[in-house]
């Protein structure tokens, strides 16, 4: 007989009730009543665990399965029994119980809760707790929504690489890839590290976007996705950074920054409505113990228009509040995200676009405005974390592209075949950047990087 998953067992009920079915999974809970028992069998595909009833007069080897320990994996063939007078809508009457895999009694995960910080030093056993579970499949449906929403608007995925001899926000702070002997690397004539004998024959690194190679193809597809990992070697210990995590980014051309910010509206309001409908389980666990008032953010965010205003217009409602934040607003400065939840939580109630900020805060592919100090830029706010998209409209015009890059101190033979977009056949476009981890961290309520990530990779942590 093949196994039927627990998800399946649940969803059709009504159909299988005194049907003879298989399912395995790993034990959460065994309870002995000497004579009869009960195990609580979760396998991975939904978060309910499933009820099996031992019965000691059916089963040769009940006191075996009844002094098994948490976490065995175990195979049962049963009964589905429908139950809607009790607690769990179904249950499963063993006829027989195989065990696949014992558990030792120094199983660390009992039926109690644990912390956060303890469950990260067991990142390989963290995905049976309840937190984790449903943590990791909100992740597996908000990527998929992610896919479904490009798809079905005809976007081409793009699979940009990895390795890159550029670096895309100019910031500097990239992993090193390098085949180079560390302890004695060739050097040239004036003392330097020689990278024309690395193995790309020049200084390559880990990409921190892919970005400026999804242009290359948005130039001849018209709209394309890329959904994969970045990286970057920022020594930060926030709850909001990590040195490895996933960027969806979208590039579009014949579009402006309106468009952009319709598209970056569309999508996030579909990954929210997505998980609402695919997970409800998950959405009411995670309003019940991690966050209250999640499910009502997400329903609010999900049916809301968002809100746009200018970056000058943002600082001057801040500038009258400074007196609030610790870190004081004027023309010119970053906002923070003390300055991003009061605007999207006190000021619009709702989700909020900032557009065209300074030039000097920001990225050289960014599309210069007519006034010369700002740039065509819009950050997406949301209410309970601050900024979570950022995009713009891309600087189409080659000689204002190569300026900027000079300007920065960046080398503009670098940037040679981003820069041949627009000598052959440039338009207008536009795209954005979606931290995957941080939407995550927003559909769950969840305020650690590090518990979103499957393993996360932050400073001095690489250990799984």
């Amino acid at each position: 007989m093949d196994r039927m998953r627990i998800a399946t067992l649940f969803a059709d009920r009504e159909s299988l009730d005194g049907k003879d079915v298989v399912v395995c999974g790993w034990a959460r809970t065994i309870r002995d009543m000497k004579g009869f028992g009960f195990i609580e069998l979760n396998d991975g595909s939904c978060f309910k665990n499933l009820q099996v009833v031992l019965d000691a007069s059916v089963l040769e080897n009940y006191k075996e399965i009844a002094g098994q320990n948490v976490g065995a994996a175990l195979v049962v063939h049963g009964t589905v029994v429908l139950t809607p007078e009790a607690k769990q809508p179904l249950e499963v009457k063993a006829r027989s119980v195989e065990v696949e895999g014992k558990s030792a009694p120094d199983y660390p995960l009992q039926k109690k809760r644990h912390s956060v910080e303890f469950l990260r030093s067991i990142q390989h056993l963290r995905p049976r707790t309840n937190l984790f579970s449903a943590t990791f499949r909100v992740r597996s449906v908000a990527a998929y929504a992610v896919h479904e929403f490009f798809q079905n608007r005809g976007f081409v995925y793009v699979q940009t690489p990895i390795i890159t001899g550029s670096d895309c926000e100019g910031a500097g702070e990239m992993f090193q890839v390098t085949t180079l002997d560390l302890e004695n690397p060739p050097r040239t004539q004036d003392g330097q590290v020689d990278y024309s004998q690395d193995f790309f024959g020049k200084k390559t690194s880990l990409t921190v976007s892919g970005q400026l190679n999804a242009e290359n193809f948005a130039m001849a597809f018209g709209d394309v996705y890329t959904f994969g990992p970045t990286f970057r070697a920022e020594n930060s210990n926030t709850q909001r950074h990590a040195a490895e995590f996933w960027m969806i980014e979208p590039e579009m051309a014949f579009c402006d920054l309106a468009g952009d910010m319709d598209v970056a509206e569309a999508m996030i309001k579909y990954i929210i409505k997505s998980v609402l409908e695919k997970c409800p389980q998950e959405i009411e666990f995670f309003n019940s113990f991690v966050d209250k008032g999640l499910k009502e953010r997400l329903e609010h965010v999900a049916s809301s228009d968002f809100g746009r205003i200018s970056y000058t217009e943002a600082v001057d409602i801040l500038k009258k509040n400074n007196d609030k934040f610790d870190f004081k607003v004027d023309w010119g400065t970053d906002l923070q995200t003390e300055h991003e939840r009061f605007l999207t939580e006190q000021v619009f109630k709702r989700p909020v676009f900032v557009t065209d900020y300074p030039a000097e805060i920001k990225a050289f592919y960014m599309r210069m405005n007519d006034d010369g100090k700002t740039v065509a830029a819009a950050d997406c706010l949301v209410p309970g974390i601050g900024e979570i998209v950022g995009g713009s409209q891309r600087e189409e015009r080659l000689e204002m592209l190569e300026k900027r890059i000079r300007d920065l101190g960046m080398n503009p033979e670098d940037y040679w075949w981003y820069c041949d977009l627009r000598r052959y056949g440039t338009c207008k476009h536009a795209g954005f950047g979606l931290g995957f981890e941080r939407m995550v961290m927003y559909l769950t309520g969840v305020s650690n990087i590090r518990d979103v990530e499957l393993h996360p990779r932050t400073v001095g942590n690489a250990d799984f």
